[in-house]
Protein backbone atom coordinates (compact mmCIF):
# COMPACT_ATOMS: atom_id res chain seq x y z
CA UNK A 1 0.00 0.00 0.00
CA UNK A 2 2.15 2.91 -1.23
CA UNK A 3 -0.57 5.16 -1.61
CA UNK A 4 -1.68 7.66 0.68
CA UNK A 5 -5.17 7.32 2.88
CA UNK A 6 -5.87 10.30 0.83
CA UNK A 7 -5.38 9.32 -2.71
CA UNK A 8 -7.08 5.82 -2.18
CA UNK A 9 -10.29 7.47 -0.57
CA UNK A 10 -10.27 9.77 -3.96
CA UNK A 11 -9.95 7.13 -5.97
CA UNK A 12 -12.85 5.35 -4.13
CA UNK A 13 -14.82 8.54 -4.48
CA UNK A 14 -14.33 8.50 -8.05
CA UNK A 15 -15.80 4.47 -8.58
CA UNK A 16 -18.77 5.66 -6.24
CA UNK A 17 -19.72 8.62 -8.37
CA UNK A 18 -18.97 6.48 -11.77
CA UNK A 19 -21.89 3.84 -10.32
CA UNK A 20 -23.70 6.60 -8.68
CA UNK A 21 -23.11 4.32 -5.43
CA UNK A 22 -23.16 5.61 -2.01
CA UNK A 23 -21.04 4.28 1.06
CA UNK A 24 -21.23 4.12 4.98
CA UNK A 25 -18.90 3.59 7.53
CA UNK A 26 -18.70 1.58 10.62
CA UNK A 27 -15.53 2.32 12.94
CA UNK A 28 -14.42 1.20 16.37
CA UNK A 29 -10.41 1.81 16.79
CA UNK A 30 -10.41 4.27 14.50
CA UNK A 31 -12.64 6.98 16.43
CA UNK A 32 -13.87 8.54 13.18
CA UNK A 33 -10.54 8.68 11.04
CA UNK A 34 -12.06 6.94 8.44
CA UNK A 35 -15.33 8.92 7.82
CA UNK A 36 -12.73 12.31 8.43
CA UNK A 37 -10.63 11.12 5.41
CA UNK A 38 -13.61 10.51 2.82
CA UNK A 39 -15.90 13.62 3.47
CA UNK A 40 -12.52 15.58 3.17
CA UNK A 41 -12.85 15.60 -0.32
CA UNK A 42 -15.24 17.94 -1.49
CA UNK A 43 -18.33 17.02 -2.90
CA UNK A 44 -18.97 13.74 -0.65
CA UNK A 45 -22.44 14.43 -0.18
CA UNK A 46 -22.97 12.97 -3.37
CA UNK A 47 -21.69 9.52 -2.17
CA UNK A 48 -21.15 9.72 1.45
CA UNK A 49 -24.44 8.93 3.57
CA UNK A 50 -23.21 8.55 7.60
CA UNK A 51 -20.72 7.01 9.73
CA UNK A 52 -21.06 5.29 12.97
CA UNK A 53 -18.24 5.36 16.06
CA UNK A 54 -19.37 2.72 17.92
CA UNK A 55 -16.46 2.10 19.94
CA UNK A 56 -17.97 0.33 23.47
CA UNK A 57 -19.18 -3.08 22.51
CA UNK A 58 -22.86 -2.22 23.98
CA UNK A 59 -22.61 0.56 21.18
CA UNK A 60 -21.82 -1.89 18.82
CA UNK A 61 -25.10 -3.58 19.74
CA UNK A 62 -27.25 -0.72 20.58
CA UNK A 63 -26.74 1.27 17.20
CA UNK A 64 -26.27 -1.82 14.30
CA UNK A 65 -28.17 -4.80 16.16
CA UNK A 66 -25.57 -6.91 16.72
CA UNK A 67 -26.01 -9.20 19.73
CA UNK A 68 -24.16 -8.46 22.76
CA UNK A 69 -23.56 -12.23 23.83
CA UNK A 70 -22.41 -12.87 19.90
CA UNK A 71 -19.83 -9.96 20.53
CA UNK A 72 -18.46 -11.35 23.92
CA UNK A 73 -18.32 -14.53 22.44
CA UNK A 74 -15.92 -14.12 19.53
CA UNK A 75 -14.40 -10.44 20.78
CA UNK A 76 -14.45 -7.17 19.33
CA UNK A 77 -11.51 -7.39 17.24
CA UNK A 78 -12.42 -10.64 15.28
CA UNK A 79 -13.53 -11.70 11.46
CA UNK A 80 -17.14 -12.15 12.87
CA UNK A 81 -17.79 -9.05 14.47
CA UNK A 82 -16.09 -6.84 11.81
CA UNK A 83 -18.39 -8.79 9.12
CA UNK A 84 -21.72 -8.20 11.37
CA UNK A 85 -20.72 -4.40 11.56
CA UNK A 86 -20.51 -3.87 8.10
CA UNK A 87 -23.73 -5.81 7.27
CA UNK A 88 -25.50 -3.97 10.13
CA UNK A 89 -23.88 -0.70 8.60
CA UNK A 90 -25.61 -1.43 5.23
CA UNK A 91 -29.50 -2.89 6.83
CA UNK A 92 -29.23 0.31 8.83
CA UNK A 93 -28.00 3.17 5.82
CA UNK A 94 -28.81 1.59 2.21
CA UNK A 95 -25.88 2.44 1.47
CA UNK A 96 -24.44 0.02 -1.49
CA UNK A 97 -21.11 -0.26 0.04
CA UNK A 98 -20.16 -0.57 3.80
CA UNK A 99 -16.58 -0.36 5.37
CA UNK A 100 -16.08 -1.77 9.04
CA UNK A 101 -12.72 -1.20 11.14
CA UNK A 102 -11.46 -2.81 14.36
CA UNK A 103 -8.56 -3.31 15.86
CA UNK A 104 -6.09 -2.62 18.59
CA UNK A 105 -4.20 0.76 17.64
CA UNK A 106 -2.10 0.30 21.24
CA UNK A 107 -0.47 0.78 23.43
CA UNK A 108 -1.73 -1.49 24.89
CA UNK A 109 -4.48 -4.51 24.41
CA UNK A 110 -6.72 -3.60 27.11
CA UNK A 111 -7.57 -7.29 28.48
CA UNK A 112 -7.35 -9.00 25.15
CA UNK A 113 -4.91 -11.49 24.54
CA UNK A 114 -4.86 -10.73 20.81
CA UNK A 115 -1.29 -8.32 19.11
CA UNK A 116 -1.40 -4.79 19.23
CA UNK A 117 -1.62 -3.29 15.71
CA UNK A 118 -4.21 -5.97 14.84
CA UNK A 119 -7.30 -4.74 12.61
CA UNK A 120 -10.10 -6.53 11.12
CA UNK A 121 -11.82 -4.89 7.92
CA UNK A 122 -15.14 -5.98 6.83
CA UNK A 123 -17.25 -4.59 3.54
CA UNK A 124 -20.77 -5.45 3.11
CA UNK A 125 -22.51 -4.55 -0.19
CA UNK A 126 -25.73 -6.27 -1.80
CA UNK A 127 -23.39 -8.92 -3.53
CA UNK A 128 -22.11 -10.27 -0.08
CA UNK A 129 -19.77 -9.77 2.67
CA UNK A 130 -15.94 -9.79 2.72
CA UNK A 131 -13.31 -9.62 6.09
CA UNK A 132 -9.28 -8.81 5.40
CA UNK A 133 -7.01 -8.66 8.51
CA UNK A 134 -3.96 -7.22 8.97
CA UNK A 135 -1.44 -6.48 11.50
CA UNK A 136 0.93 -3.32 12.09
CA UNK A 137 3.75 -2.28 14.23
CA UNK A 138 3.81 1.55 14.44
CA UNK A 139 2.37 3.46 17.58
CA UNK A 140 -1.10 4.15 17.92
CA UNK A 141 -1.56 7.39 16.00
CA UNK A 142 0.37 5.37 12.88
CA UNK A 143 -1.31 2.15 13.43
CA UNK A 144 -4.99 4.62 13.16
CA UNK A 145 -3.69 6.00 9.95
CA UNK A 146 -2.48 2.33 8.70
CA UNK A 147 -6.36 0.90 9.68
CA UNK A 148 -7.56 3.66 7.39
CA UNK A 149 -5.42 3.29 5.20
CA UNK A 150 -5.88 -0.93 4.93
CA UNK A 151 -9.65 -0.14 4.87
CA UNK A 152 -9.87 2.01 2.19
CA UNK A 153 -7.78 -0.42 -0.33
CA UNK A 154 -9.24 -3.29 0.91
CA UNK A 155 -13.12 -1.67 0.03
CA UNK A 156 -11.46 -0.67 -3.57
CA UNK A 157 -9.93 -3.72 -4.22
CA UNK A 158 -13.14 -5.97 -2.79
CA UNK A 159 -15.31 -2.83 -5.53
CA UNK A 160 -13.43 -3.55 -8.07
CA UNK A 161 -13.65 -7.56 -7.83
CA UNK A 162 -17.21 -7.07 -8.17
CA UNK A 163 -17.26 -4.59 -11.26
CA UNK A 164 -15.25 -7.17 -12.88
CA UNK A 165 -17.84 -9.73 -12.15
CA UNK A 166 -20.47 -7.34 -13.31
CA UNK A 167 -18.85 -6.48 -16.90
CA UNK A 168 -17.79 -10.33 -17.45
CA UNK A 169 -21.81 -10.42 -16.63
CA UNK A 170 -22.50 -8.20 -19.19
CA UNK A 171 -20.55 -8.88 -21.92
CA UNK A 172 -21.65 -12.50 -21.24
CA UNK A 173 -24.86 -11.09 -22.00
CA UNK A 174 -24.24 -9.32 -24.61
CA UNK A 175 -22.55 -11.96 -26.53
CA UNK A 176 -25.31 -14.09 -26.21
CA UNK A 177 -27.85 -11.45 -27.40
CA UNK A 178 -25.57 -11.38 -30.34
CA UNK A 179 -25.52 -15.03 -31.80
CA UNK A 180 -29.28 -14.99 -30.82
CA UNK A 181 -29.58 -11.93 -33.07
CA UNK A 182 -27.18 -13.17 -35.85
CA UNK A 183 -29.39 -16.64 -35.24
CA UNK A 184 -32.88 -14.89 -36.39
CA UNK A 185 -31.61 -12.94 -39.21
CA UNK A 186 -30.36 -16.18 -40.58
CA UNK A 187 -33.26 -18.02 -39.87
CA UNK A 188 -35.23 -14.99 -41.72
CA UNK A 189 -32.72 -15.50 -44.68
CA UNK A 190 -33.15 -18.68 -45.09
CA UNK A 191 -36.98 -18.56 -45.06
CA UNK A 192 -36.51 -16.09 -47.76
CA UNK A 193 -34.29 -18.04 -49.76
CA UNK A 194 -36.64 -20.97 -49.59
CA UNK A 195 -39.32 -19.11 -50.13
CA UNK A 196 -37.99 -17.76 -53.77
CA UNK A 197 -36.58 -21.51 -54.43
CA UNK A 198 -40.41 -22.60 -53.95
CA UNK A 199 -41.59 -20.11 -55.91
CA UNK A 200 -38.87 -21.04 -58.96
CA UNK A 201 -39.53 -24.52 -58.78
CA UNK A 202 -43.41 -23.72 -59.48
CA UNK A 203 -43.63 -24.80 -63.48
CA UNK A 204 -46.82 -24.76 -63.16
CA UNK A 205 -47.17 -20.96 -63.27
CA UNK A 206 -45.23 -20.44 -65.95
CA UNK A 207 -47.68 -23.29 -68.10
CA UNK A 208 -51.01 -20.96 -67.09
CA UNK A 209 -49.82 -17.94 -68.40
CA UNK A 210 -48.83 -19.54 -71.31
CA UNK A 211 -51.80 -20.80 -71.67
CA UNK A 212 -53.68 -17.78 -70.95
CA UNK A 213 -51.07 -16.25 -73.73
CA UNK A 214 -52.72 -18.61 -75.92
CA UNK A 215 -56.35 -18.08 -75.07
CA UNK A 216 -56.06 -14.22 -75.33
CA UNK A 217 -53.79 -13.55 -78.51
CA UNK A 218 -55.41 -12.17 -81.16
CA UNK A 219 -54.53 -13.67 -84.35
CA UNK A 220 -56.61 -11.12 -86.66
CA UNK A 221 -53.72 -8.34 -86.14
CA UNK A 222 -51.65 -7.85 -89.45
CA UNK A 223 -54.74 -9.43 -91.24
CA UNK A 224 -57.09 -7.53 -94.19
CA UNK A 225 -60.24 -6.78 -92.72
CA UNK A 226 -63.61 -6.30 -95.33
CA UNK A 227 -65.20 -3.22 -94.45
CA UNK A 228 -69.00 -3.51 -95.06
CA UNK A 229 -70.09 -0.43 -97.39
CA UNK A 230 -73.63 -1.49 -97.32
CA UNK A 231 -74.65 1.00 -95.30
CA UNK A 232 -74.13 5.12 -96.53
CA UNK A 233 -74.63 8.40 -94.88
Amino acid sequence: MDESAAVLAARLSRRLLRRKSTIAVVESCTGGLLASTLTDISGASKWFTLGWVTYSNKAKSDQLGIDINYIEKHGAVSTQVASALAEGGRLKSSADLVISVTGIAGPRADESKKEVGLVHVGISTADGKRVKQAVFGGNRAENKDAFVTFALYTAIEQWDKLRDRDTKIEEKEQREREIEEDEMRLAEKKKVLEEAKATTLAPWQNEVWLENDRQNSDNSVGEEVDWDNSQKD
